[in-house]
This record gives structure tokens, sequence and C-alpha cells, in this order.
């Protein structure tokens, strides 16, 4: 019987990242730092309060000068200083770790923009820790927090897994992997050469878990392709273990097959060690304040007796996001959730998980406001927060990121399919509604009418904020657009802006929404499309301090974006420039405590374009009101808002006087096509 090379045992052992966390516990344990923040419960208007205004930014997309690292560019003072004029409290970096796989004693590339995490070390074509620490150090110097990742739900094929292959330890309990017995090796497909693992087809999960191996099928394939990921199962090739025994596994992963899902729920808590300890790393050694919790709605899974596996809305997430946030906060930091899931879900996973959550629930709703230039969908989502009680300053309010722009809806698609809504004038049910609105929005920003624009298996849709608007706007071919375009594509940039920033919770604007990004051409990133990952696209190179501009390239090789506004350098010295209207703004909205305002408002209004968002500000500073125009016609609609004191109504941004709220709660909104504006009640005294 033969076995594996001890010394390559050994090597994999010192690359693994259970092992470091288990090493790094003994810092901790027995000592009294953990005990001196309360953490029970999620503290989202404590984490606004830190910082409220973010931007996001994509390593992959980071242009630098030559010889400087994504990490030093990211840390550059000239950079810093242009973040702190505009108002940016907070950078999250997005994933920044080492990630991909390792075969033999090599690594292999990541399979999803370093969401495949393999260690707890800065990946090397980023930049150094060291880089990493003085950036966290230059931020704190401008009053801001750097904002690191967390991947709760899975890792890449590193040495962890690696090691669960191989049968040693207490490894193979960090993943929903399952050993399948050699007489039942004919119901498992041959591996290829070349591959070390095979997506396993529905009929195959199927008779697997009739053999009482898995759970079987989940309720939803996500990065569903044909012939590429089926079901959310995989096997492995025979591979030897530690022992001498040759096994083969049949492996979870709710995302790409180079993701293995962790077990939240094995007999050795291997999973909790190890991501506890990658939260207590970034927190405490690369200086981190705050930490995203990345698809952390899939820490459970079920057998039913019937049907597919239980694997939405599991309760082992919520204790498992429970664990995470509260062990954040005992730390002192804070976190948010990226959870693309019911507003249930929403609800139940921040009462005690992580304080803030992504603004999923809005976002493909204000985004289907401008496609189509009606609200009522939009204000449709408010009222299902409301119903949900979930503060809007919990959440946090975005622009472009990373991923393609969902139209998964999942709110009305699983738990809600068969509720009904009114809309439109007529009541539908969940699932009706869902298509209708996805339909909208499919023809409106890709296809015929937008080219530009790539769907993204069926998640949703890969863009830009500025093709978003493009899209909106009726333009066809990018390669045409003029000046007066541009003119007009700023000012519904803004729009947006406004809607995500004047209203409570934190504001997120991407380095792409800084420099007015324009998605790649697909040719120019056919290679990185193969496995139909058409987001991309979406994520072009940028040079937000313009310290590189002959570069056409990034650090890491992403063309260069045509960026519709340049740099913020460029900018900031124009007055009339994107950058320099946002920074009044956000100016404003920091003034005024907007961020940690308490929304009591969302009247219906007879204008389709129309939305308005009445806020009590902070500190007894009065009555906001957010008045957005998301359509190309003229609005004058005079709005009932009962129960506020009358005054004089005041232009926050412009300091210019709009009009009066009478005393019977009779307000004019006057505004022309894709106009927004922030409003502040003020009475007769002179108080507001």
């Amino acid at each position: 019987m033969s076995h594996p090379d001890p010394s390559y045992v050994n090597w994999l052992e010192q690359q693994s990242m259970l092992k470091v966390s288990q090493d790094r516990a003994r810092q901790y344990s027995g000592q009294s730092r953990l005990w001196l923040n309360p953490y029970a419960e999620a503290q989202p208007r404590r984490a606004t309060q830190i910082a409220s205004v973010w931007l996001t930014v994509y390593p992959d997309a980071i242009i630098a000068p030559e010889g400087c690292s994504v990490l030093a560019a990211l840390g550059h003072e000239a950079l810093w200083k242009r973040l702190s004029e505009i108002g940016v409290q907070g950078i999250h970096t997005g994933p920044i770790k080492q990630s991909g796989g390792v075969q033999g004693r090599g690594f292999t590339p990541s399979v999803d923009g370093n969401f495949d995490r393999i260690s707890f070390d800065i990946d090397p074509l980023y930049g150094t820790e060291q880089e990493l620490v003085q950036m966290s150090r230059l931020a704190a110097a401008h009053n801001a927090v750097t904002i690191d990742d967390l991947i709760p739900s899975h890792t890449g094929k590193g040495a962890d897994f690696r090691l669960a292959q191989m049968g040693h330890g207490a490894y193979p309990g960090l993943y929903h992997m399952v050993e399948i017995r050699q007489e039942d090796w004919h119901l498992l497909p041959d591996v290829p050469p070349g591959r070390d693992t095979l997506n396993l087809l529905p009929a195959q999960c199927d008779e697997l878990k009739a053999r009482h191996y898995i759970v079987g099928q989940l309720q939803r394939v996500i990065f569903f392709e044909p012939g590429v990921k089926e079901t959310d199962w995989s096997v492995t090739a025979p591979v030897t273990g530690s022992d001498g025994v040759v096994r083969r596994w049949v492996y979870l992963h709710y995302f790409k097959e180079g993701q293995p899902s962790l077990n939240w729920l094995d007999p050795s808590f291997s999973a909790q060690q190890m991501i506890i300890g990658d939260a207590l790393h970034a927190l405490d050694c690369l200086g981190a304040r705050g930490l995203r919790l990345d698809a952390n709605g899939f820490l459970g899974v079920e057998i039913r007796a019937e049907g597919t596996a239980w694997s939405e809305s599991h309760p082992l997430s919520l204790v498992g996001n429970q664990l995470i946030g509260g062990m954040i906060r005992k730390a002192g930091g804070f976190s948010f959730q990226e959870l693309n899931l019911t507003l249930d879900d929403i609800a139940q996973m921040s009462k005690g998980g992580a304080d803030l959550s992504y603004d999923f629930i809005t976002r493909p709703a204000y985004q289907h406001a401008l496609l189509t230039g009606d609200t009522e969908f939009l204000r449709l989502m408010f009222k299902e927060m409301q119903a949900f009680d979930i503060d809007p300053a919990s959440l946090i309010h975005a622009l472009q990121n990373h991923d393609e722009l969902t139209v998964e809806l999942v709110h009305f698609w699983t738990l809600h399919a068969h509720d009904m809504y009114h809309y439109k004038g007529q009541t539908l049910p969940g699932n009706i509604l869902r298509e209708h609105i996805r339909e909208e929005i499919y023809e409106r920003l890709s296809g015929e009418h937008a080219p530009y624009n790539l769907r993204f298996v069926t998640n949703g849709i890969s863009c830009t904020t500025a093709s978003l608007i493009t899209a909106a706007l009726g333009i066809r071919d990018l390669d045409q657009i003029s000046a007066a375009d541009i003119e007009q594509i700023q000012k519904v940039h803004l729009l947006l802006v406004m809607y995500n920033a004047m209203q409570p919770g934190v504001v997120a604007l991407s380095g792409w929404d800084m420099v007015g990004a324009l998605p790649l051409p697909a040719e120019a990133v056919a290679e990185r499309m193969l496995d139909g990952d058409t987001r991309w696209i979406h994520r072009g190179g940028y040079d937000l301090a313009g310290l590189a501009h002959d570069a056409e390239h990034s650090v890491r090789g992403m063309p260069r974006a045509r960026a519709l506004y340049g740099s913020l350098d460029e900018q900031l010295d124009d007055p009339d420039s994107f950058a320099s209207k946002v920074k009044k703004l956000l100016a404003v909205r920091q003034a005024y405590g907007i961020a940690t305002s308490r929304q009591v408002l969302v009247p219906d209004v007879a204008s389709p374009g129309l939305l308005v968002m009445v806020h009590e500000l902070p500190a007894g500073r009065g009555i906001q009101i957010s008045a957005l125009n998301f359509g190309q016609s003229v609005i004058a609609e005079e709005l009932q808002l009962s129960g506020f004191t009358p005054g004089t109504v005041v232009d926050m941004i412009n300091e210019t006087v709009e009009g009066d709220l009478t005393e019977d709660g009779r307000l004019m909104i006057n505004l022309d096509p894709f106009e927004a504006l922030c409003l502040r009640i003020v009475n007769s005294s002179g108080h507001v």
C-alpha cells in the first residue's frame, strides 16, 4: 500500500488555513480583550457612524505605474488626498488574499476573481502585507477605515481541500464532502485527463441520494451553465490518502467547481475555527475595521424526503452568522453581508449576524425605475422593507460592484411566489410579478437595445453604471457617444448617487463609477469568459488618481476601460465634473447626518417617474425630503405630507428656496427630467 510523501503532507499542512487558525487561537484564549465590546446584537448605526461613505475597488482593475503594486497604488498619498477631499470614509478593497488552488507544490490561478481563497496571505500579485498595513494607516490618517473580506461558505482547492481529499486528520470535516464506497464507484463518471473533479448530472445526484450518500439536488443552481455546471455537486478522481487508502469523494459547491462548500455542522467544527481565525487575522494583523461576509446565506443544507434539499433560508445560516458577527464585534470591528435572498432572510440574519446588509432589496428596483421611467416597483419594495421591519440605515446603498446587475428577485421566487401584490392596477402573484420585472429589465438593458451589455447566466446582466444609463437613454452604440451625451449621462449618474446617498445608511461608490467607466468589448476579455462568466466586461481597468496615464492595462492585465469622466485628479480641478458634484452632495449628507436619519415616509405619488423619501434628521435638525425624477418628462406635482410642521422648503445643496410646506401639508415638487432635489423644511421662526 503506497502512501503520499510525508514531506508533501507536511508542506500542505503548513500551507493550510485551518492550521494557521488553530495556532493563532492560542493568542486569544484566556485573554481579556475579547470581553470589552458588546457583541450579541447587530449594531448597524454604530457601523454607519464609523464610515458611511465607502469606495469599493476591484483589485484586478487597478491601473498603476510600472513597478507599482495594486496595494501600493491604493495606498498612494495622492489618491488619499483626493478621496478625503470627496468625503470617502471607508475603502473596501475586495478579495486580495491568495486564491485558486494547489496542484502538487504549485499554485493554480483563481477561478472566481479571488473569491476562492486558499490562504490568509496577501496574493503576491497584488502586493505585500506591509503595503496593505501601510494603506490602512494612511486611510486612518485621512479619517477613514479599510474593509476586508471574509468568505464563510467556501474555499478554493487549496491545501485544506487537498488534505481533505487525502482523508487527513480533521480536514474532511471542513467540507460538505462524502466518501463513496468503492463498490459504488460505477455510479460515478470518470474524471477526464487533466482534471481533478467533474460536475455531476442531475440523475447521478438523484441516485446518490437514493443510496443515502448525499442530500440531493439543491433548490437552485447558482452559475448554472449546461455542460459546465448542471448541479451543485462534483466528484473527485481517485485520491490516495495519507493512510494509503484510495478514495473518491463527492463534494458540494454552491458556486463554481473550484469553490468547495464548508460544512458548518461537522463534529470537528473545523469550518468555524478556520473562518473566525481568518476574521481575527484581518482585524488584528492587516488593519481592517470592517469585514464583508460573502455568500454567508449558504451555510446550511439538509435532506428532505421528497424534492430538493433544504438549502435556502436554513436556520444554520442564522446560527453561523451570529457566531461570525459576534466574534467580529467582540474584536472591535463591524461586518456587512451581501445577501441576495428573501427579505425574510435579510431581516432574520441581521438581528445577531452582520451589522449591515447590501441593498439587494431596492438596487434592482431603482435600476428598473431608471430603465422604465416608472418608480412603482421601487415603491413596492420600500413597502416590503417596512413590512419586514428592515431599517434603511442598516443597508449599504450601492451603485456598481464587482458582480452583475442581479435580477434574480429571489424574494418573489421562493417563499413569496404565490403571495399577491398590487402592481399597475392588477393583483399579481409574486412569481408572475418577478417575471414581468425581469423581462422589462432584460429587454431594455441588453440584446438589441444595448448589445454592449451581456447576460450573465440566469442571474442578471453584466454592465457598468454608465452603460445602464446609456441603455436607459436609448444609446445603442457606445462609440457614437457625444459630448452632449456625456453631459446627460453624468446628470443621470448623479441622480443615482442622490438616490443612494440621500437616505439613511451607507452609500457605496465604486472606482468604475467615479471615472465613468464603460464596459469592455467582449473580444477584449474573451479568454476570461471561456466558462461563460460575462462579468469581466464590466471589470475594466481604471486609474483613479491619474498615476499612469499611458498604461493600457491594469496591474493584473485587465484592459483599460473607456472612462467618460477621467481620473479624480482631473475631475476635482473642474467644479462641473462628476466627482466635484458628488463631493458637494456628500458634504451636505455629512453636515446634516442623513446617514443616521430615520425614514418616516415614502408616499404614493401620481407622476410615474417620481420617488419621494421623507426622513427625520438626527439631533433635532428637522425633516429632510429626497425627491427624484427617474423619467424623461417634467414633473410638477403637489404632494400631501400630513403630520409635519409647516415651513419654508430649502434646497440643501444649492441653498435656494424651493417653496413652502403649507399648514395642511401640501408641497409642490417641480423636477426636470432626471433631476433630484435634497430638501429641508425650515419653519417660520427660522428653526427646523
